[in-house]
Protein backbone atom coordinates (compact mmCIF):
# COMPACT_ATOMS: atom_id res chain seq x y z
CA UNK A 1 0.00 0.00 0.00
CA UNK A 2 1.57 3.54 -0.75
CA UNK A 3 2.00 6.21 1.24
CA UNK A 4 -0.02 9.27 0.89
CA UNK A 5 1.17 12.39 -0.51
CA UNK A 6 -0.37 16.04 -2.10
CA UNK A 7 -0.90 15.59 -5.45
CA UNK A 8 2.12 16.31 -7.74
CA UNK A 9 3.07 16.66 -11.39
CA UNK A 10 6.11 13.71 -10.30
CA UNK A 11 5.84 11.28 -7.18
CA UNK A 12 9.84 11.73 -6.97
CA UNK A 13 12.51 14.43 -7.12
CA UNK A 14 15.87 12.12 -7.01
CA UNK A 15 19.24 14.61 -5.76
CA UNK A 16 22.21 13.36 -6.07
CA UNK A 17 24.77 15.69 -5.06
CA UNK A 18 28.17 15.12 -4.89
CA UNK A 19 31.74 17.56 -4.78
CA UNK A 20 31.75 18.28 -8.00
CA UNK A 21 27.98 17.94 -9.37
CA UNK A 22 24.52 17.54 -8.87
CA UNK A 23 22.55 15.53 -10.88
CA UNK A 24 18.06 15.15 -10.51
CA UNK A 25 15.56 13.68 -11.90
CA UNK A 26 11.64 13.85 -11.81
CA UNK A 27 10.53 10.34 -11.69
CA UNK A 28 6.70 9.72 -12.33
CA UNK A 29 4.91 7.27 -9.85
CA UNK A 30 5.42 4.23 -12.59
CA UNK A 31 9.02 4.91 -13.07
CA UNK A 32 9.50 6.81 -15.78
CA UNK A 33 12.11 9.96 -15.85
CA UNK A 34 10.08 13.04 -16.84
CA UNK A 35 13.12 15.38 -17.23
CA UNK A 36 17.02 15.46 -15.36
CA UNK A 37 18.48 18.49 -14.42
CA UNK A 38 22.58 19.18 -13.24
CA UNK A 39 24.39 21.71 -11.59
CA UNK A 40 27.77 21.99 -9.93
CA UNK A 41 29.09 20.74 -6.67
CA UNK A 42 27.94 20.51 -3.37
CA UNK A 43 29.62 21.63 -0.51
CA UNK A 44 27.82 23.19 2.12
CA UNK A 45 31.38 23.37 4.82
CA UNK A 46 32.37 25.23 2.19
CA UNK A 47 29.59 27.29 1.14
CA UNK A 48 27.01 27.04 4.01
CA UNK A 49 23.97 25.67 3.96
CA UNK A 50 21.98 28.02 1.96
CA UNK A 51 24.02 28.38 -0.63
CA UNK A 52 24.89 24.61 -1.09
CA UNK A 53 21.28 24.19 -1.16
CA UNK A 54 20.88 26.98 -4.35
CA UNK A 55 23.37 24.87 -5.97
CA UNK A 56 20.82 21.99 -6.13
CA UNK A 57 17.89 24.41 -6.74
CA UNK A 58 19.72 25.53 -10.36
CA UNK A 59 19.35 21.46 -11.14
CA UNK A 60 15.95 21.42 -9.52
CA UNK A 61 14.98 24.00 -11.53
CA UNK A 62 16.70 22.94 -15.03
CA UNK A 63 14.46 19.61 -14.49
CA UNK A 64 11.54 21.75 -13.93
CA UNK A 65 11.39 23.40 -17.01
CA UNK A 66 12.86 20.38 -19.21
CA UNK A 67 9.12 18.98 -17.60
CA UNK A 68 7.30 21.42 -18.52
CA UNK A 69 6.33 22.56 -14.89
CA UNK A 70 4.62 25.68 -14.02
CA UNK A 71 6.58 28.13 -11.77
CA UNK A 72 7.31 26.68 -7.90
CA UNK A 73 3.98 27.74 -5.76
CA UNK A 74 3.56 27.43 -1.95
CA UNK A 75 1.62 24.18 -1.91
CA UNK A 76 1.71 23.22 -4.82
CA UNK A 77 5.34 20.81 -5.01
CA UNK A 78 7.30 19.96 -7.94
CA UNK A 79 7.09 15.84 -6.60
CA UNK A 80 5.22 14.08 -3.85
CA UNK A 81 8.59 13.26 -2.57
CA UNK A 82 12.41 14.79 -2.70
CA UNK A 83 14.65 11.94 -1.69
CA UNK A 84 18.08 13.34 -1.68
CA UNK A 85 21.36 11.82 -1.57
CA UNK A 86 24.30 14.36 -0.55
CA UNK A 87 27.62 14.41 0.19
CA UNK A 88 28.66 16.29 2.91
CA UNK A 89 25.84 14.77 5.01
CA UNK A 90 27.83 12.99 7.36
CA UNK A 91 26.08 12.64 10.47
CA UNK A 92 22.94 12.29 11.31
CA UNK A 93 22.19 15.80 12.69
CA UNK A 94 23.48 17.22 9.02
CA UNK A 95 21.18 14.74 7.35
CA UNK A 96 18.20 16.64 9.74
CA UNK A 97 19.60 20.08 8.81
CA UNK A 98 19.81 19.44 5.29
CA UNK A 99 16.47 17.97 5.24
CA UNK A 100 14.94 21.28 6.91
CA UNK A 101 17.01 23.44 4.67
CA UNK A 102 15.73 21.48 1.53
CA UNK A 103 12.26 21.15 2.88
CA UNK A 104 11.62 24.40 3.55
CA UNK A 105 12.21 25.46 -0.70
CA UNK A 106 8.76 23.62 -0.87
CA UNK A 107 10.44 21.10 -3.89
CA UNK A 108 8.27 18.15 -2.46
CA UNK A 109 5.77 17.11 0.08
CA UNK A 110 8.00 15.38 2.14
CA UNK A 111 11.68 15.17 2.33
CA UNK A 112 14.25 12.71 3.09
CA UNK A 113 17.84 13.17 3.11
CA UNK A 114 20.52 10.66 3.02
CA UNK A 115 24.81 10.63 2.77
CA UNK A 116 25.56 10.05 -1.25
CA UNK A 117 27.08 6.69 -0.25
CA UNK A 118 23.48 5.43 0.41
CA UNK A 119 22.07 6.29 -3.01
CA UNK A 120 25.16 3.21 -5.03
CA UNK A 121 23.91 0.85 -1.98
CA UNK A 122 20.46 1.02 -3.37
CA UNK A 123 21.22 0.74 -7.04
CA UNK A 124 22.83 -1.78 -6.62
CA UNK A 125 20.21 -3.94 -4.97
CA UNK A 126 17.91 -5.33 -7.56
CA UNK A 127 14.05 -5.40 -6.61
CA UNK A 128 11.79 -3.30 -4.18
CA UNK A 129 12.64 -5.07 -1.86
CA UNK A 130 13.77 -3.10 1.57
CA UNK A 131 17.89 -2.81 1.07
CA UNK A 132 20.08 -5.45 2.77
CA UNK A 133 24.15 -5.17 2.53
CA UNK A 134 26.75 -3.10 2.30
CA UNK A 135 28.15 -0.71 -0.32
CA UNK A 136 31.96 1.18 -0.26
CA UNK A 137 32.36 4.39 -2.27
CA UNK A 138 35.53 5.35 -3.27
CA UNK A 139 35.84 8.07 -5.23
CA UNK A 140 37.50 11.51 -4.61
CA UNK A 141 37.25 10.47 -1.02
CA UNK A 142 35.85 7.28 1.02
CA UNK A 143 33.02 6.11 2.96
CA UNK A 144 30.87 3.27 3.59
CA UNK A 145 27.45 2.29 4.55
CA UNK A 146 25.39 -0.45 5.33
CA UNK A 147 21.89 -1.11 6.00
CA UNK A 148 19.39 -4.07 6.89
CA UNK A 149 15.76 -4.44 6.06
CA UNK A 150 14.92 -3.05 9.26
CA UNK A 151 16.19 -0.13 9.45
CA UNK A 152 19.17 -0.75 10.77
CA UNK A 153 22.37 0.93 9.92
CA UNK A 154 26.12 1.00 9.82
CA UNK A 155 27.79 3.76 9.03
CA UNK A 156 31.33 6.03 9.32
CA UNK A 157 31.74 9.95 10.14
CA UNK A 158 34.15 9.95 7.02
CA UNK A 159 35.53 13.18 7.46
CA UNK A 160 38.95 12.81 6.67
CA UNK A 161 42.01 11.50 8.85
CA UNK A 162 40.19 13.07 12.19
CA UNK A 163 37.93 10.70 11.75
CA UNK A 164 40.25 8.06 10.39
CA UNK A 165 40.05 7.67 7.03
CA UNK A 166 42.31 6.83 4.48
CA UNK A 167 42.31 7.26 0.95
CA UNK A 168 40.31 8.21 -2.32
CA UNK A 169 41.11 10.01 -5.42
CA UNK A 170 42.72 12.98 -2.75
CA UNK A 171 44.62 10.66 -0.47
CA UNK A 172 46.04 8.74 -3.30
CA UNK A 173 47.00 11.71 -4.98
CA UNK A 174 48.82 13.12 -1.79
CA UNK A 175 50.40 9.83 -0.54
CA UNK A 176 52.11 9.26 -4.06
CA UNK A 177 53.19 12.83 -4.02
CA UNK A 178 54.51 11.87 -0.51
CA UNK A 179 56.89 9.43 -1.86
CA UNK A 180 58.19 10.82 -5.41
CA UNK A 181 58.96 13.70 -3.25
CA UNK A 182 61.11 11.48 -0.89
CA UNK A 183 62.60 9.51 -3.88
CA UNK A 184 63.99 12.86 -5.39
CA UNK A 185 65.21 14.31 -2.51
CA UNK A 186 66.91 10.75 -0.81
CA UNK A 187 65.20 10.50 2.04
CA UNK A 188 62.82 7.52 0.12
CA UNK A 189 63.90 4.90 -1.56
CA UNK A 190 63.47 5.19 -5.20
CA UNK A 191 60.14 4.88 -7.39
CA UNK A 192 58.93 5.75 -10.85
CA UNK A 193 56.72 8.14 -9.61
CA UNK A 194 58.95 10.69 -9.40
CA UNK A 195 59.80 10.88 -13.09
CA UNK A 196 55.91 9.56 -13.77
CA UNK A 197 53.92 12.43 -11.64
CA UNK A 198 55.60 15.53 -12.79
CA UNK A 199 55.54 14.34 -16.33
CA UNK A 200 51.83 14.36 -16.34
CA UNK A 201 51.62 17.78 -16.28
CA UNK A 202 54.81 18.25 -18.71
CA UNK A 203 56.94 18.97 -15.84
CA UNK A 204 60.84 17.85 -15.29
CA UNK A 205 61.11 17.13 -11.83
CA UNK A 206 59.12 16.79 -8.42
CA UNK A 207 60.87 19.83 -7.55
CA UNK A 208 59.47 21.71 -9.95
CA UNK A 209 55.90 20.00 -9.46
CA UNK A 210 56.12 20.95 -5.99
CA UNK A 211 56.89 24.11 -6.49
CA UNK A 212 53.85 24.74 -8.87
CA UNK A 213 51.47 23.31 -6.71
CA UNK A 214 52.84 25.83 -3.55
CA UNK A 215 52.81 29.02 -5.68
CA UNK A 216 49.69 28.13 -7.55
CA UNK A 217 50.47 27.97 -11.22
CA UNK A 218 49.08 24.41 -10.82
CA UNK A 219 45.96 24.27 -9.13
CA UNK A 220 45.50 21.66 -6.56
CA UNK A 221 41.99 20.95 -7.73
CA UNK A 222 44.40 18.83 -11.28
CA UNK A 223 45.60 16.31 -8.35
CA UNK A 224 42.90 13.97 -8.97
CA UNK A 225 44.87 13.55 -12.75
CA UNK A 226 47.50 11.88 -10.75
CA UNK A 227 45.53 8.62 -9.72
CA UNK A 228 45.19 6.88 -12.84
CA UNK A 229 49.45 7.66 -13.51
CA UNK A 230 49.55 6.05 -9.89
CA UNK A 231 47.60 2.86 -11.13
CA UNK A 232 49.54 2.77 -13.85
CA UNK A 233 53.17 3.01 -12.48
CA UNK A 234 51.63 0.28 -9.84
CA UNK A 235 50.50 -2.25 -12.81
CA UNK A 236 54.22 -1.81 -14.02
CA UNK A 237 55.69 -3.32 -10.83
CA UNK A 238 56.80 -0.69 -9.47
CA UNK A 239 56.91 -1.45 -5.45
CA UNK A 240 56.16 1.41 -3.85
CA UNK A 241 52.97 2.43 -6.08
CA UNK A 242 51.77 -0.74 -5.88
CA UNK A 243 52.02 -0.70 -1.75
CA UNK A 244 49.89 2.00 -2.18
CA UNK A 245 47.20 0.35 -4.00
CA UNK A 246 47.47 -2.60 -1.58
CA UNK A 247 47.04 -0.26 0.84
CA UNK A 248 43.78 1.21 -0.51
CA UNK A 249 42.40 -2.70 -1.08
CA UNK A 250 42.84 -3.38 2.53
CA UNK A 251 41.40 -0.37 3.35
CA UNK A 252 37.86 -0.84 1.26
CA UNK A 253 38.43 -4.69 2.90
CA UNK A 254 38.48 -3.01 6.41
CA UNK A 255 35.37 -0.74 6.08
CA UNK A 256 33.09 -3.37 4.58
CA UNK A 257 34.28 -6.16 6.97
CA UNK A 258 33.18 -3.60 10.02
CA UNK A 259 30.11 -2.37 8.37
CA UNK A 260 29.33 -6.35 7.91
CA UNK A 261 30.44 -7.23 11.14
CA UNK A 262 28.06 -4.55 12.71
CA UNK A 263 25.20 -5.48 11.15
CA UNK A 264 25.77 -9.39 11.80
CA UNK A 265 26.39 -10.13 7.80
CA UNK A 266 30.13 -11.30 8.18
CA UNK A 267 29.30 -15.12 7.93
CA UNK A 268 26.07 -14.97 5.47
CA UNK A 269 25.56 -13.98 1.64
CA UNK A 270 25.41 -10.91 1.34
CA UNK A 271 26.08 -8.32 -1.53
CA UNK A 272 29.44 -5.88 -0.92
CA UNK A 273 28.73 -3.20 -3.60
CA UNK A 274 31.87 -0.72 -4.73
CA UNK A 275 31.48 2.67 -6.35
CA UNK A 276 33.35 5.51 -7.09
CA UNK A 277 35.58 6.48 -9.76
CA UNK A 278 38.51 4.78 -8.23
CA UNK A 279 36.62 1.26 -7.87
CA UNK A 280 34.51 1.37 -11.21
CA UNK A 281 37.85 2.10 -12.92
CA UNK A 282 38.33 -1.77 -12.67
CA UNK A 283 41.81 -1.71 -11.67
CA UNK A 284 42.91 -5.12 -11.62
CA UNK A 285 45.12 -5.02 -8.64
CA UNK A 286 43.16 -2.54 -6.67
CA UNK A 287 39.69 -4.55 -7.19
CA UNK A 288 41.46 -8.20 -7.16
CA UNK A 289 42.98 -7.70 -3.38
CA UNK A 290 39.63 -6.48 -2.25
CA UNK A 291 37.71 -9.65 -3.64
CA UNK A 292 40.22 -11.28 -2.03
CA UNK A 293 40.35 -9.76 1.08
CA UNK A 294 36.63 -10.22 1.52
CA UNK A 295 37.01 -14.23 0.52
CA UNK A 296 38.76 -14.17 3.91
CA UNK A 297 36.91 -11.65 6.03
CA UNK A 298 33.12 -12.91 4.56
CA UNK A 299 33.53 -15.74 2.71
CA UNK A 300 29.79 -16.01 1.67
CA UNK A 301 29.97 -11.93 0.37
CA UNK A 302 29.36 -11.05 -3.15
CA UNK A 303 31.27 -8.40 -4.26
CA UNK A 304 30.15 -6.37 -7.28
CA UNK A 305 30.82 -3.37 -9.27
CA UNK A 306 28.04 -0.75 -9.13
CA UNK A 307 28.23 1.57 -12.56
CA UNK A 308 24.86 2.85 -12.26
CA UNK A 309 24.20 6.67 -11.43
CA UNK A 310 23.78 7.19 -8.20
CA UNK A 311 20.92 9.63 -8.59
CA UNK A 312 19.21 6.08 -9.83
CA UNK A 313 19.55 5.01 -6.30
CA UNK A 314 18.36 8.37 -4.79
CA UNK A 315 15.03 7.72 -6.53
CA UNK A 316 14.84 4.17 -5.44
CA UNK A 317 14.58 5.24 -2.43
CA UNK A 318 12.43 7.59 -3.03
CA UNK A 319 10.12 5.26 -4.65
CA UNK A 320 11.06 3.21 -1.45
CA UNK A 321 9.26 5.62 0.75
CA UNK A 322 6.37 6.10 -1.44
CA UNK A 323 5.49 2.26 -1.30
CA UNK A 324 5.69 2.21 -4.78
CA UNK A 325 4.55 -0.77 -7.12
CA UNK A 326 7.52 -2.98 -8.09
CA UNK A 327 7.21 -2.37 -11.56
CA UNK A 328 8.36 1.26 -11.24
CA UNK A 329 11.68 0.41 -9.44
CA UNK A 330 12.40 -1.91 -12.57
CA UNK A 331 11.30 0.55 -14.93
CA UNK A 332 13.46 3.42 -13.38
CA UNK A 333 16.32 0.91 -13.27
CA UNK A 334 15.64 0.39 -16.89
CA UNK A 335 15.89 3.75 -17.96
CA UNK A 336 19.37 4.22 -16.83
CA UNK A 337 20.38 1.05 -18.03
Amino acid sequence: MGVNRPAAPAAVLAVDAGNSKTDVALIAADGAVLAAGRSGGFQPPRDGVEAAVDVLGRAVAEAAEAAGLPPLRAGSPYAGQVAACLSNADFPVEERRLADAIGARGWGAATLVRNDTFAILRAGLPGSAAPRGVAVVCGAGINCVGMLPDGRTARFPAVGTISGDWGGGGGLAEESLWWAARAEDGRGGPTELAAALPARFGLGSMGELIEALHLGSLGRRRLHELVPVLFAVAAAGDPVASAIVERQADEVVALASVALGRLGLLAEEVPVLLGGSVLTAGHPQLNGRIVAGLARRAPRARVSVVSAPPVLGAGLLGLDALGAAPGAHGKLRAHFG
